[in-house]
């Protein structure tokens, strides 16, 4: 794979289990690239551990006054000269080429997770973690990826040269041979605690970028209630704690780098104490004595590659272990569908709440508690409660999984299709839709039926002032499909992006669009126009509309109160405010109290009315005793008018309660 040909058609299914499996499958994944700068990386450190033996071959020719061996050696060195510089040129290539291309693989594969996983992402694990693993740890990642193969090429050249030294040289070849590797495993015991450190400090860290990137992402909120200076302090104290985090790592590191400064020192002082007697007794030449004392001072050239590989490794397990958990993640239910990919039609049934939107219609869904009103708008469009929800337990989140995934559109289960096309046919907009950044045409470049057009979608959610706003902003666009959108919208306000974003789910036109709160920002009269304008363009089509506004519960054709996870009323809104206290209380904000003491006037007129009619009757009945026959017919008519009175009596004293 070249970095020209990304993104990876498939980027494969992870080893998730643990962060070493990870990285252990990513090596797989890439052995291509891996031999690549193995052989290169080898052609690299060979040439350059030949430098000594020529130089050697140099001192000695000049010596022994041979000009044929001193040009001969020459060109040697010519040679390994060239095979230094294109072995160097082409190791660097391919080893950023396997850095970035592993990088690239693990991006992708977060960005399918997801998209898999939807919103369900960001309860599982916190925003800040997923920016951190798909940025910083990405990086870690692909630099320990990328050093395997420059580390083998390292390792591989060590060997060779203390096996050339002890037959070259054996005298000295054998000090080398025994002192390298002493070199080599020296700092092994100080890993573990500079690996714990290096671990503790990405903890940190990670802690902190997800605190920031919560602080960024409610910063306006923040700015409301004052609370600025309060998560202030909490980032200044998170970013304490990876300093001295850091600090600590630092020192280990530190501690390792100076013993692979000093312990190589000590080599070539004992190398070069014993070869200076060897060389005073005669048994080894002076060529021989500086070819020896070239190799271990270019040693330690390749020797720097152990150091770094286990840095790589210290600083890439937790990332790799960050990126594990993130990759593991599952759906509640996670099919690919059993089903052909063909969208159903009809009406949309959930039979744990019992909730029925009819094909075509637009439907209402109160709910009292916006959390429960949240999960019921993903559950109707084929996101179940996901099993790794931490406030549920095992044997709950499993109940909840199987029960959550009945949802039917047409007859047909939403989990027996496949994901793509669950949500073509259901589209949910959630409380906090996202706006990327880019202009207005690219943010509403989405995949549409095109049977809506932007200029329709955006008049029905009253983007108005909205595009007037986006102008204003671009001095070099007057066209407002140019303007730019800043990066979640920021510079908008709150209301401006809840438009933005129903224009853009408007534009799609699924079969069935679940709005969740669409205008909890957004004033009254632009609320009832947005209203009108949704009820118009969606026509034909099934809306479920999540929300207690009057205004738009008046232009819904179905209302349907859900309470406790459970549909308690169906009707008109003017029915239901009239004859469901429930839903009066959700709507009109009543307190407990005022309800308590509505339903207490409504019992006490009622109980009015009922000892009236006792008292009325009773007198009737006495009249009725003591009259003649000859007037029983006429008491009779008068007995029944005065029925007649009663009852339009207590008809007025019901509607008055």
């Amino acid at each position: 794979m070249q970095i020209q040909d990304l993104p990876y058609p498939d980027p494969g299914v992870p080893d998730a289990r643990s962060g070493p499996r990870f990285l252990w499958w990513l090596g797989r994944n890439q052995l291509g690239g891996q031999f690549k700068a193995l052989a290169w990386g080898l052609l690299h450190f060979l040439a350059v551990s030949a430098l000594p033996f020529c130089v050697g071959l140099a001192v000695q020719s000049v010596i022994d006054r041979s000009g044929t061996r001193l040009a001969l050696t020459g060109a040697l060195m010519a040679v390994c000269g060239a095979c230094i510089a294109v072995g160097e040129l082409m190791l660097h290539r391919t080893a950023v080429t396997n850095w970035i291309t592993a990088a690239a693989r693990v991006q992708q594969l977060l960005a399918r997770r997801t998209a898999l996983l939807g919103s369900a992402l960001t309860r599982r694990v916190a925003a800040g973690e997923v920016v951190a693993v798909s940025t910083g740890d990405v990086e870690k990642i692909g630099w320990f990826v990328e050093g395997v193969s420059r580390f083998s090429a390292a390792a591989v050249t060590v060997v060779v040269v203390c096996v050339a030294l002890v037959l070259y040289q054996p005298a000295l070849g054998v000090l080398v041979a025994v002192g390298v590797p002493v070199l080599a495993l020296a700092v092994l015991p100080l890993l573990p605690r500079a690996t714990r450190r290096a671990d503790f400090q990405r903890e940190k860290a990670g802690r902190a970028t997800e605190l920031a990137s919560d602080t960024v992402a409610g910063l306006r909120v923040l700015r409301g209630i004052g609370g600025e200076e309060l998560f202030l302090d909490r980032y200044r104290r998170a970013s304490q704690e990876v300093r001295r985090a850091a600090v600590r790592s630092a020192r280990m590191w530190s501690v390792i780098s100076a013993i692979q400064v000093l312990l190589p020192g000590l080599l070539m002082i004992a190398v070069v104490w014993r070869g200076v007697e060897l060389a005073r007794d005669g048994r080894i030449e002076v060529g021989e004595l500086v070819t020896v004392y070239s190799a271990v001072m270019l040693l330690t050239y390749p020797l720097r590659h152990f150091e770094e590989i286990a840095m790589a490794y210290s600083f890439s397990r937790p990332s790799a272990r960050r990126a594990a958990r993130v990759l593991s993640l599952e759906r509640a239910i996670d099919s690919g569908g059993s089903l052909a990919a063909e969208a159903p039609r009809g009406d949309l049934y959930d039979p744990l709440t019992g909730l029925l939107a009819p094909a075509g219609r637009f439907t209402a869904v109160v709910c009292g508690d916006p959390d429960a009103a949240g999960l019921l708008a993903e559950r109707l469009g084929g996101h179940p409660s996901e099993q790794g929800d931490s406030e549920q337990g095992d044997e709950a989140r499993a109940e909840d999984g199987r029960r959550s995934t009945s949802v039917v559109l047409g007859g047909v289960p939403l989990d027996e299709l496949p994901l793509e096309c669950a949500r073509t046919a259901v589209l949910v907009q959630d409380k906090d839709p996202v706006l990327l950044s880019g202009t207005l045409r690219e943010l509403l470049d989405v995949p549409a039926s095109g049977l809506v057009s932007a200029e329709a979608a955006l008049s029905a959610a009253q983007c108005g002032d909205v595009l007037d706003a986006l102008t204003q902003g671009s001095l070099d666009t007057e066209d407002p499909m140019d303007a730019r959108v800043t990066e979640r919208g920021r510079s908008l306000s709150g209301g401006q992006r809840q438009r933005l974003a129903l224009a853009r789910s408007l534009i799609t036109d699924p079969a069935v669009l679940v709005l969740d709160e669409p205008t909890s920002a957004v004033d009254s009269h632009t609320e009832a126009r947005i209203a009108d304008g949704v009820r118009s363009l969606r026509t034909g089509r099934t809306t479920v509309v999540f929300t207690s506004s009057p205004l738009l519960l008046d232009h819904a054709d179905r209302v349907v109160l859900v309470h406790e996870g459970e549909v308690v009323a169906v009707g008109a809104h003017r029915e239901l405010v009239h004859s469901e206290p429930r839903y009066r209380a959700v709507v009109t904000r009543e307190t407990e109290e005022e309800t308590a003491a509505e339903a207490a006037s409504r019992t006490a007129l009622v109980a009015v009315a009922s000892d009236g009619e006792t008292a009325l009757g009773s007198d009737r009945e006495t009249a009725l005793g003591t009259a003649t026959a000859d007037d029983t017919t006429a008491l009779g008519t008068v007995t029944a008018d005065d029925a007649a009175v009663l009852d339009g009596v207590l008809e007025e004293i019901e509607e008055t309660a």
